[in-house]
């Protein structure tokens, strides 16, 4: 057995505070990673539930309502043979104004292909508490344009709101009713949204993406057609998610300086108080490498210690908030209205491994101080 892990073994670390140091650090360090992906995720699916990953409309876009679309544009097979592309999902969209007693508000009517019967809706959460109505109520619903159109939905669903951008709140109807309204044969829409792979929903690749499949609709003569993504739509969200990367790298930063700090003080304080063993294990023959191995061990349990603490109360932590929703946000300052986590292993793990090494390696320096040591001196004073 090597005598560094064998005299490791017979030494204990008092450190608690050390300890707990370090799993409140790993236990930081793992929410902030949680809650990013869980950002990322929820702003990803919101704004793909909006408008697609990718979406296909007229380019005057103002004209969507009034001018359709083909349901089948030139150039949308070469489109679906692009890798990542999972389907396409016509719309047909139409602006109106709800109405229930004194109380109206604006919102956006999407038909999309769905299960349901006739004029019947599924209404977002915040509808449904600014009006007053639940499954099974009427819902009023007012179009203008060339003239005055109103519409009796049922409301048959009630949805969260994914991602909450404007006060502009989608209604989701069935695609039937909407081309109906608008006047529009089933071969018409107002555009068509386009889902990918979920590993293709960074900014970059789904801009790639977008370029791809543009120059297929203009190979096709497509040339009144645009097509765009989701990051181009809403630019201002997916640059605050860059942002909060950005704040998550540091938050890591800080938080493997301070547990680093923490162990360094506790390494330090068990190397004076352990000088009188260095000695003897000097004039024994033990070479200052393997007495510095004996301590980093020791440090290096202290940190798989605290790493799991951490990561246990962490996960704790982000399955509460997942199913309770306890911590509530301002939806106009962060897009949700409560803190999302998504457990993304890969991440987590990812972290944990890159904070264990960095700490270990910092641990390494007071460890220099062994060569310091003159076992003369020690063991006679001992």
């Amino acid at each position: 057995m090597d005598a560094s892990r064998f005299i490791a073994r017979k030494l204990s670390f008092q450190g608690k505070l050390a300890t707990a140091a370090v799993a409140v650090s790993f236990l930081v360090m793992m929410v902030a990673v949680a809650v990013s992906q869980g950002f990322r995720e929820s702003v990803r699916d919101g704004a793909a539930r909006m408008t697609g990953d990718l979406r296909i409309q007229p380019r005057a876009m103002q004209e969507a309502e009034t001018t359709p679309m083909p349901r089948n544009p030139k150039g949308l097979e070469q489109i679906m043979e692009l890798p990542g592309v999972k389907a396409v999902s016509p719309v047909a969209a139409r602006a109106g104004i709800v109405k229930n007693g004194d109380l109206i508000h604006g919102v956006m009517i999407k038909g999309v292909e769905r299960a349901d019967s006739a004029l019947h809706v599924s209404i977002p959460g915040r509808l449904s508490k600014i009006l007053g109505v639940g499954v099974g109520d009427r819902l009023t619903t007012w179009f203008v344009g060339e003239s005055l159109k109103a519409r009796n939905f049922t409301v048959s669903e009630i949805h969260s709101d994914l991602l909450e951008l404007d006060d502009n709140l989608l209604v989701y109807a069935r695609l039937e009713d909407i081309q109906r309204l608008n006047g529009w044969d089933p071969d018409e829409v107002s555009c068509l949204e386009i889902s990918v792979d979920r590993a293709l929903r960074s900014r970059a690749a789904l801009d790639r993406l977008a370029d791809e499949a543009g120059a297929c609709l203009m190979a096709a003569g497509e040339e009144d057609l645009l097509l765009t993504s989701a990051p181009r739509s809403y630019p201002q969200v997916f640059d605050w998610l860059g942002l909060l990367d950005y704040n998550v790298l540091i938050i890591l930063v800080l938080m493997t300086v301070v547990a680093a700090f923490n162990m360094i003080s506790g390494l330090l304080i068990l190397l004076l108080k352990s000088i009188p063993a260095i000695g003897t294990l000097k004039t024994m023959g033990m070479r200052d490498s393997a007495i510095g191995k004996v301590f980093l061990r020791l440090g290096s349990a202290v940190v798989l210690k605290g790493l799991v603490i951490g990561n246990v109360l962490a996960i704790i932590f982000c399955l509460v908030q997942d199913k309770t929703h306890l911590i509530p946000l301002d939806p106009a300052n962060y897009f949700v209205s409560w803190v999302p986590v998504h457990l993304n292993w890969g991440w987590m793990l990812l972290a944990d491994i890159a904070a264990y090494a960095v700490i270990l390696l910092l641990l390494w320096l007071p460890t220099r101080l062994i060569a310091r040591i003159d076992p003369a001196l020690t063991v006679k004073a001992d």
